[in-house]
C-alpha cells in the first residue's frame, strides 16, 4: 500500500480532499481482506501508542477503534472521562497534554463540544481523529458510509441520489455524509420533519423534503437517522409514534416504490421507531455491512495518518 493522506488530522470531511477520500477506500479494501483471514492482525502500528479519549458514552464507535487499533498492533489506551480527572475539574487540554507526556501517538476523541478537536489541533503535537464532536461532524462515519455504498454500487457513487432522513438538526452523522456525498459527486436529499431540518440547508446544495414517500420514490439509497432525543433541550415533536408514523422506514413503503434500494442506519437503531424490524434485518439493509466496513475503514485511517505509508 501507498500514498499519504494531504491532512495531518481528520477533523473534518471538509478537510479530505477526493485523491484522500479513494486512498482511505483503496487501503481499506486491503485491510478488509486481511479481516477476513485466518489470521486477522497485522504488525503496521506495532510501535505507535494510541488514546482512546471518549467525553460521551459510545459502544460501537469506541469498539471500532480499538479493534481496528488492535488488528493494527498498535498499544491501545482506554479513556473514559466519568473515571478520569475531568470530573474533578480538569481541563480538556491539560487531560490531554498529561495523556501526551506518557508518549502517545494518537488520540482519538469524542467530545460534545462542536470543534473540541480543532481546538486541541492546535496545541498538541500528536495526531487527532474526530470520532464526533457534538453536533458537528462524525468523519469516519461518512467515511464508511460511503465506503459502504461504494462496494453497494460496484466501485462510485457518482451521480446517485442518496437520502438522508431523520434528525438532521441533531445529527453529527447527517452533515458529515452530507459533505462526503457531495464530495464524491452524488445529490443528497435531506427528509424529516420541519422542526428537525435546519433551516440553511439548501445553502449547503441539498434538497430538503418534508415527505418520506416522496423521498424514497426519488433516492437510489437511504440512511436512516435516530431521533437525538440526548441532545434536544425541548420537543421537536409531538410524539415517537407520530414521527414514526410519518417518518418510520417499513417494508410497506420500500415495496411502494416498486424497486430495491440499500437501507442504511449508523447506529443505534430504534426498532418501530425510525426503522421496522422487517427492514432493519431485510436483504436491501446494509447495516452489519456498515459495521463491518467501519473496522476496515478506520484501520485505513490509523494507517495513513500514521504515515506508515507516506514513509
Amino acid at each position: 500500500m501507498k500514498g499519504k493522506l494531504s491532512v495531518k488530522h481528520l477533523l473534518s470531511i471538509r478537510d479530505l480532499t477526493p485523491e484522500d477520500v479513494e486512498l482511505i477506500f483503496k487501503t481499506a479494501d486491503n485491510f478488509k481482506g486481511i479481516l477476513n483471514a485466518p489470521i486477522k492482525k497485522v504488525p503496521s502500528l506495532r510501535d505507535i501508542t494510541i488514546v482512546n479519549l471518549f467525553f460521551e458514552n459510545s459502544t460501537r464507535t469506541r469498539v471500532s477503534f480499538e479493534l481496528a487499533e488492535k488488528r493494527l498492533s498498535a498499544d491501545v489506551i482506554n479513556f473514559s472521562s466519568s473515571s478520569s480527572s475531568v470530573s474533578k475539574g480538569e481541563s480538556l487540554l491539560d487531560t490531554v497534554n498529561n495523556l501526551l507526556a506518557m508518549k502517545v501517538d494518537m488520540v482519538v476523541m469524542r467530545h460534545p463540544a462542536p470543534g473540541a478537536c480543532q481546538y486541541l489541533s492546535h496545541h498538541i503535537p500528536a495526531i487527532l481523529i474526530n470520532a464526533g464532536d457534538g453536533t458537528h461532524e462524525h468523519p469516519t462515519q461518512a467515511l464508511l458510509d460511503a465506503y459502504t455504498l461504494t462496494q453497494y454500487w460496484g466501485g462510485s457513487i457518482r451521480g446517485k441520489k442518496i437520502a438522508i432522513v431523520g434528525d438532521i438538526r441533531h445529527s453529527r452523522v447527517a452533515f458529515s455524509d452530507l459533505l462526503i456525498f457531495q464530495k464524491l459527486g452524488a445529490e443528497v436529499c435531506v427528509c424529516g420533519p420541519g422542526t428537525l431540518i435546519p433551516p440553511d440547508m439548501t445553502s449547503v446544495g441539498c434538497k430538503v423534503s418534508y415527505d418520506l414517500d416522496e423521498t424514497l420514490a426519488w433516492c437510489d439509497a437511504v440512511i436512516m437517522l435516530r431521533i437525538q432525543l440526548e441532545r434536544q433541550d425541548t420537543a421537536y415533536i409531538p410524539s415517537l409514534r407520530d414521527y414514526s408514523l410519518g417518518y418510520g422506514l417499513t417494508r410497506d413503503r420500500l415495496q411502494k416504490i416498486g424497486r430495491e434500494i440499500p437501507v442504511l442506519h449508523p447506529g443505534p437503531i430504534n426498532r418501530g421507531v425510525e426503522i421496522s424490524s422487517e427492514v432493519a434485518d431485510a436483504p436491501q439493509s446494509q447495516i452489519l455491512n456498515q459495521v463491518e466496513n467501519g473496522v476496515a475503514v478506520r484501520m485505513a485511517v490509523l494507517y495513513l495518518l500514521a504515515g506508515v505509508a507516506g514513509g
